[in-house]
């Protein structure tokens, strides 16, 4: 695509068309030509980078982009995070430069769930017999990013978490990455990038449906389950979090899931409560960025996660 534009670029901008109408044909080409090199580079410059930071430099490049094109290419929900009351998703995308999109989501859902993440060590535990007491942390990059050998050494803990991913995206994993593995428990940690919108808009209901179906999979496997809180964010850092992650909306999960655990005889542990601050915001001391733990943040979740396992295990 990157080859294929600027060939054309390069094609038009030496040429000398003879006639009006082919100069404004060429022009509208070489506009939209323009954009998708815009994009191409974009996304070239930030293909290895973190989900969360990707997104950041998506909607930093985005700026650069005509206003009509945003909004045809459907891109202006990115800062728009408050939980919908009712779900009314965009019936498509089109306009100048939309192609560069169209192929990325066509790349995206070849693995749409990152099943391929976790496949080779999921091969691996499965030819090795099943230790007692066997967890798995299931989550986002929360999860993700945490080292698990190096804050319970000696456990058998398996770390399943993928930066980015939202609750639908974790239940597509639950066969794969949890059932087949046998654990005791399960530790799920997961809604925020719901919240966020990472992959489209949704509302309050539709995380909780995802979250009573992740949970009765495990359960029905005879899986024990520990729900854990959404973690509080902050406008410290660079960034300021709140913006795609509303506190409010954290609140309203947070009081759920906590409800939800104890209807369903499910662990429960309240990171949240452990990690704000006296403003409401993710403690200055436990987060660089204000949406993940630092390692002083991981040092005080890994004891309340340690005790729920227990609990959940006796």
């Amino acid at each position: 695509m990157l080859l294929g534009a600027t060939a054309r670029h390069e094609r038009l901008v030496s040429s000398n068309s003879p006639s009006s109408e082919s100069a404004d044909i060429e022009t509208r080409e070489l506009t939209e030509i323009n954009q998708e090199l815009l994009a191409c580079r974009t996304y070239s410059a930030n293909f290895n980078m973190k989900n969360e930071t990707r997104k950041n430099a998506m909607r930093r490049s985005i700026k650069n982009l005509s206003m009509a094109t945003v909004l045809a290419l459907g891109l202006c929900s990115i800062s728009l995070s408050q939980l919908l009351d009712e779900f009314h998703p965009k019936e498509g995308i089109g306009g100048a430069g939309s192609g560069i999109y169209a192929q990325r989501l066509a790349e995206q859902l070849q693995d749409w769930a990152s099943l391929g993440r976790y496949y080779a060590d999921d091969q691996r535990l499965l030819a090795q017999p099943v230790p007692d007491n066997r967890v798995v942390f299931m989550g986002d990059s929360i999860t993700d990013f945490w080292p698990l050998a190096k804050f319970f050494p000696g456990k058998s803990y398996v770390n399943r978490g993928i930066s980015g991913q939202t609750t639908p995206q974790i239940l597509v994993r639950m066969y794969p990455d949890v059932i087949k593995l046998k654990p005791a428990v399960m530790i799920l940690l997961a809604g925020t990038n719901d919240i966020a919108r990472n992959t489209g808009p949704v509302t309050l209901g539709m995380i909780q449906d995802n979250f009573r179906a992740i949970t009765e999979i495990a359960a029905s496997h005879h899986i024990k389950v520990i729900l854990c809180s959404l973690l509080p964010v902050s406008d410290y850092g660079r960034l300021k979090m709140t913006l795609d992650h509303p506190p409010e909306d954290i609140a309203k999960l947070n009081q759920w899931l906590k409800s939800f655990a104890a209807e369903k005889g499910f662990g429960y542990v309240d990171y949240h409560s452990a990690l704000v601050d006296d403003q409401g915001m993710f403690g200055r001391n436990f987060s660089k960025d204000g949406l993940h733990p630092n390692k002083e943040g991981y040092k005080l979740m890994a004891p309340l996660a340690e005790k729920a396992i227990e609990e959940a295990i006796k």
